[in-house]
């Protein structure tokens, strides 16, 4: 195939990544030439059911109800949404396809907006198979189209596709790269661990519209409004909206805020996902709750009480608990059964709140189950800064109290308010009396009383005295695990330095990109 056409209109960043960003804003159309509301079209024939974004630029994507679970793990209530969006200029131009549960109403879809015309070009901002799935069917049936993606994604579609070969049909974009495909001109911003190595988000300069990949993206099919400005987001959606990005990107809120920062530079007019609906009003408030989450700073001031409970003693002090929170002012209380409400809810929840509450049976001489995996979920998911207290239970010997503490006294700036109670069994006079205490600790927390809280410090965390035996056997033996701050990769070494001509096996990047997790 000859890109040679392809290829003059691909300009790589002459600038550096944040200078050539910056650049783009001088690209931008004055707001009204960049039509950013929904155009009227009669329907097409057929099965088709695409939708006109603006005077040149068409949603495509399907949606799913059937679908039980997301990425085989999330339970999807109201079904999710694919997104892809086709531009037709000069030459044309599809953003990310769909997952293959979708792909026959997705090509009916893209060859109904196409309507006889070439496909130019396949933007592959994400390699994940719900958004990568048609890829190669595309490629197919295209033959002149030129794939456009990051060095990453290409290794990856052969692990996906075997034996597609891209080798004289693709464009590597990198950070600042430009594609100009008549009046628009595509700009590449790279979003590493957003949630995948490979991601980049594609940022149409001439209108102001941010196709973000996963970026925010929710569950929930869309059922017929596609705007998030036609549906009660904030009631209905924004709960699944936080779930989605707790769970899916949560753990990488460091890489989320280079690429907030990135968007900072942008003149951002619209928000295009490729789950749930598209961003055209109020882009601050949903920006800002990602900047929340991804600096895991609470979103509200609020208590969750999380329990595990196996015969119900537990549970009813964890409700007894929620009653003195009441009646201390303290409004709003949620409260959860780790046994039954899905982990993927509890750690929404626990992002949403300022005050969790952990209150868990001993089991095994251990934490509940239960709540040991949603704790353990939490430590995956680099849960910090927050406030939490106690409650355990045991009926001969309660342990779950201080193995509790110690999982939390792994996640960073963790902060106990109130003692830890402890049950026997069921709650007696005198516990009823220390949860009273406890509710008062944490509503004065919340009013801001700073006194109530104390460092959760762990007797597992204490490093051994300097001169003992245990000290100069921990020195001589010194192993040191060293995590990527672009992709997580993890790689241990014996000695405190990491090789300084290190190079990660997964995303390329040097020694200077990695931290040092524990010695």
């Amino acid at each position: 195939m000859d890109t040679t056409t392809s290829r003059r209109n691909f300009v790589k960043a002459t600038a550096g990544g944040a200078a050539a960003l910056a650049a783009l804003a001088s690209l931008r159309v004055p707001q009204a030439q960049a039509a950013t509301t929904e155009t009227k079209t009669e329907y097409f024939a057929g099965k088709a059911n695409a939708r006109q974004i603006n005077d040149d630029l068409w949603w495509v994507g399907a949606c799913d109800k059937r679908l039980a679970l997301f990425e085989n793990v999330y339970p999807l209530d109201h079904g999710v949404a694919y997104n892809s969006y086709l531009l037709l200029d000069e030459q044309t131009v599809l953003i990310d396809t769909v997952d293959r549960s979708v792909i026959g109403q997705y090509f009916e879809n893209v060859e109904a907006v196409l309507d006889g015309r070439t496909l130019d070009y396949l933007i592959v901002d994400h390699m994940e198979p719900d958004h990568a799935s048609g890829v190669a069917q595309v490629l197919t049936r295209y033959p002149e189209c030129t794939l456009v993606t990051t060095a990453l994604a290409q290794a990856m579609i052969g692990q996906f596709f075997e034996g597609v070969d891209i080798s004289d049909r693709v464009i590597t974009a990198a950070e600042g790269d430009t594609l100009t495909v008549g009046a628009h001109t595509l700009a590449f911003v790279e979003a590493p661990m957003v949630h995948w190595p490979e991601v980049m988000v594609t940022f149409d300069a001439t209108t102001g519209i941010l196709f973000s990949a996963d970026a925010f993206g929710c569950f929930g099919a869309l059922d017929g409004n596609m705007y998030a400005d036609q549906v009660n987001f904030k009631e209905k959606w924004l709960d699944e909206a936080r779930r989605y990005y707790c769970n899916i990107v949560g753990k990488y809120g460091p890489q989320v805020q280079d690429v907030l920062a990135k968007a900072s530079t942008l003149d951002i007019s619209m928000l295009c996902s490729t789950h749930g609906p598209i961003w055209r009003e109020d882009l601050g408030w949903i920006i800002d709750k990602y900047d929340k989450w991804s600096s895991y700073t609470p979103e509200d001031e609020a208590v969750v009480v999380f329990y595990g409970s196996i015969y119900g003693g537990t549970e009813n002090a964890a409700n007894i608990l929620a009653s003195q929170l009441s009646q201390a002012g303290v409004n709003d209380v949620k409260v959860y059964d780790v046994s039954k409400t899905h982990g993927s809810y509890l750690i929404g929840e626990a992002f949403r709140a300022s005050h969790l509450v952990f209150c868990s049976a001993t089991y095994n001489m251990g934490i509940f189950t239960p709540m040991k995996n949603f704790l353990n979920d939490l430590v995956a998911h680099n849960m910090q800064n927050r406030k939490v207290s106690f409650v355990e239970n045991g009926t001969w010997s309660p342990a779950s109290g201080q193995l509790m503490q110690d999982i939390v006294a792994t996640m960073p700036d963790m902060v106990q308010v109130g003692d830890l109670v402890t049950i026997r069994s069921t709650p007696n006079a005198a516990n009823v009396e220390e949860l009273t205490e406890l509710a008062g600790a944490i509503a004065a927390s919340l009013s801001g009383d700073e006194s109530v809280g104390t460092a959760v410090v762990t007797s597992d965390n204490a490093e051994p005295a300097a001169g003992t035996v245990e000290a100069a056997e921990k020195a001589s033996d010194v192993v040191t695990t060293w995590k990527c701050t672009v992709c997580g990769y993890i790689y241990e070494c014996e000695g405190e330095e990491l090789p300084a001509d290190f190079v990660c096996p997964l995303c390329g990047k040097d020694a200077t990109f990695f931290e040092l997790v524990e010695e």
